[in-house]
């Protein structure tokens, strides 16, 4: 694999480690700054809403330029909004800044999975595309248990001013390491919104949306399920948690092989694998050995869906694939969003700790239909149509799309 790759991978773990460290330093944040945790809680919404505001209009303003430039202008971009969240004077500050923080993510893992598939060979995009990627979920690992336990120690905003070193050494990667990569000679936005007319690529998002939402129903809650259920400590569930980023990790190499070789059946199979591991999980969570375990599936066979949907909407988008590939952030977020909101729905109707966990192998499950539907769809689409042979001619070979 190119050694460019390590240079994005960078950039995503800096992008990973401060869109998930901000939860685990809520308490910190709101008395640093004189604010109630319920509303520190906003700055992990309106980061989200800054992906999704960030991903379509960035994207589309940047259309034109060279992805290379357009890597490191959104890597630079992310590297300030930390900077200015460290430096905040006020509550109100560090919310401006959390949003511009957000805007650039979507933006960046877009071009990045394009520029990614278009550094490897065309059987190993996927795994390029995951190996971008593993930064995220190596974040999740390493990056926020440290910068939880940073800032901890030495206040949150130490641990804001290390993941603008960490941008920094990304952008300055990218820089150095990622190869000249031109836009297309008729990029622009018409041609990039072109690409939705796509019923393949809507369905494609479709089953992030819903199906991908069943990851964040579960994960939403698990700290107290962790806690109430199976028993562990405050201090044991860190530990828990990086496990669920190990499966994170595996899930990703995992699912990015896996799409190469049979990219359909992979999807289909990841969602639903992960609504029996969320299934499962209400049973095992009443034992902290077997929750332990069941935490690292949910977490494997959950973002093993990550290059398998990042690669099937380059694949359905391969003529304007930037933008299509950063509303898929979007859709992440969205079903973040939903699964946190359903999850929270089952809760408040007293239906036990264990609830969201079920709601959420119900929408991975609903993620499977979809994604078999539009696999069917598909294949009817391209199978080809035998033409009727001409009067004292032989019949003419099938077409084959």
């Amino acid at each position: 694999m190119p050694l460019a790759l390590v240079a994005l991978a960078i950039t995503a773990f800096a992008i990973g480690t401060t869109e998930f460290a901000a939860m685990g330093l809520l308490p910190q944040i709101a008395d640093g700054l004189d604010a109630t945790i319920p509303q520190a809680g906003w700055l992990v919404s309106l980061y989200a809403l800054g992906v999704v505001i960030g991903a379509p209009l960035l994207t589309a303003a940047c259309a034109r330029l060279p992805r290379k430039a357009v890597l490191i202008g959104l890597a630079g971009l992310f590297t300030v909004g930390n900077l200015l969240c460290a430096i905040a004077p006020n509550f109100a500050f560090l919310a401006v800044a959390r949003l511009i923080t957000g805007l650039p993510h979507g933006a960046f893992f877009g071009a990045g999975a394009v520029a990614a598939a278009e550094l490897a060979a065309p059987h190993l995009r996927a795994r390029a595309v995951s190996v971008m990627f593993s930064g995220l979920t190596v974040a999740n690992i390493l990056g926020v248990p440290a910068a939880t336990l940073l800032g901890q120690r030495l206040g949150w905003r130490a641990a804001m001013l290390v993941v603008v070193a960490i941008g920094a050494v990304g952008a300055l990667a990218i820089a150095r390491l990622v190869p000249q990569l031109p836009s297309h000679p008729q990029a622009g936005l018409r041609r990039e919104l072109s690409t939705f007319r796509s019923g393949q690529l809507w369905l494609a998002l479709a089953t992030v949306v819903f199906g991908c939402a069943g990851l964040f129903a579960c994960y939403s809650y698990i700290t107290p399920t962790l806690t109430e259920v199976a028993g562990f400590s405050d201090g044991s569930v860190t530990l828990v948690l990086a496990l669920f980023g190990v499966g994170m990790t595996l899930g990703n190499v995992i699912g990015g092989y896996a799409a190469d070789r049979a990219l359909r059946p992979s999807l289909c199979a990841s969602f639903l694998l992960m609504g029996g591991a969320l299934a499962l999980f209400a049973v095992t969570a009443h034992a902290q050995w077997s929750a332990a375990l069941t935490v690292v599936l949910i977490g494997m066979f959950g973002f093993a869906t990550v290059p398998t949907v990042q690669t099937l909407v380059l694949q359905k988008a391969r003529k304007a694939p930037t933008l299509a590939s950063a509303t898929v952030q979007g859709a992440f977020n969205l079903a973040n969003a939903q699964g946190a909101y359903l999850g929270g729905l089952a809760l408040t109707a007293g239906l036990g700790w264990t609830s969201p966990t079920l709601v959420g192998a119900v929408l991975a499950v609903l993620g499977f239909l979809i994604a078999a539907a539009s696999w069917a769809a598909d294949r009817r689409t391209a199978a080809p149509v035998p033409a009727e042979p001409a009067a004292d001619l032989p019949a003419p070979a099938p077409a084959h799309g």
